[in-house]
């Protein structure tokens, strides 16, 4: 696979991810957000078992003692991102949301310092300035104009941190990436099934009026786009990865207005470009740095 190909598998990931939020949206039309959840990841723990199997079966290693506890930690960190992010889209945008949750770019270093006790590259404290002026931005230019569900998203976005951070700490040396997939993907869908039983009225027609969001939840936004994921990163540079995953908040701030007819103000697209641009100044500058580092050691 060439280099142009991986990225093109990248930006195919953003657009499913980002068209995803419009079906996480128009799905509560029909059913509750809990079991909207528990449904949708019931059938990506089913799309990520075979690849699990095959996977287990070209093994080099066995696999940890401790491994499915720790997948299932990095499990209930996804549950808490699904459950924030999905309640959040009761009222909020799928603009809004896209950005907010992509937020968690900026996330993962803070994270890292208060618990792993690792400093950061310097470039996170002016990113995370520019991301919290554009989230003002785009709530209006008001504090006022944040809702409910932008903070809740903000908080899916911070749960999200927590799961990428859990997936550094854990995942390494199990060579289980589909294994871990399917983990999560099961934890998920037994608590958001728990919950909605508990919760949530169910009636056949309420799955049947939603069931197209369901599948496309269930299969591509988490089934195929996390396969192009994996598949384009292998032969793809880390800066062109971010930029083209990074997508994931334009298109679906692009299928919000397709779709949806959500308006953005000129005040909003700004604090979108700024959110953006936070995005991969976190990705790009240390990456950028090292390169540059090597590129003086080698002429030296």
């Amino acid at each position: 696979m060439t280099r142009i190909q991986a990225n093109l598998f990248l930006l195919f990931s953003g657009a499913i991810w980002g068209a995803g939020f419009v079906a996480q949206s128009t799905a509560m039309e029909a059913i509750g957000p809990l079991w909207f959840i528990g449904l949708r990841f019931a059938i990506a723990t089913v799309v990520a078992m075979p690849l699990a199997l095959i996977e287990a079966r070209q093994a080099a290693a066995p696999l940890p003692s401790n491994a499915i506890r720790n997948f299932v930690f990095i499990g209930l960190a996804l549950f808490g991102g699904a459950v924030t992010q999905q309640y959040g889209l009761l009222s909020t945008s799928v603009t809004n949301s896209g950005f907010l949750t992509g937020l968690y770019v900026v996330f993962v270093p803070a994270l890292t310092v208060v618990f792993l006790r690792r400093k950061p590259h310097w470039i996170i404290w002016p990113a995370a300035l520019l991301a919290s002026f554009g989230i003002f931005l785009l709530s209006g230019g008001a504090l006022s104009g944040l809702t409910g569900g932008d903070l809740l998203t903000i908080v899916c976005a911070l749960f999200w941190a927590i799961q990428m951070m859990l997936v550094g700490i854990f995942a390494q040396g199990t060579g289980r990436p589909m294994l871990l997939s399917m983990t999560q993907f099961a934890v998920c869908a037994i608590l958001g099934c728990l919950l909605a039983a508990a919760l949530e009225p169910l009636s056949l027609d309420f799955v049947r009026k939603a069931l197209p969001q369901i599948l496309y939840a269930g299969v591509f936004s988490s089934g195929v786009a996390f396969i192009c994921q994996v598949v384009g990163q292998r032969y793809t540079t880390a800066p062109q990865a971010a930029i083209f995953l990074s997508s994931e908040a334009l298109f679906a701030a692009l299928f919000g207005v397709l779709l949806l007819d959500e308006i953005i103000t000129a005040v909003g697209y700004l604090g979108c470009t700024l959110i953006f641009a936070a995005m991969l100044a976190v990705e790009l500058v240390p990456e950028l740095a090292r390169k540059r580092r090597k590129e003086v050691e080698a002429a030296a």
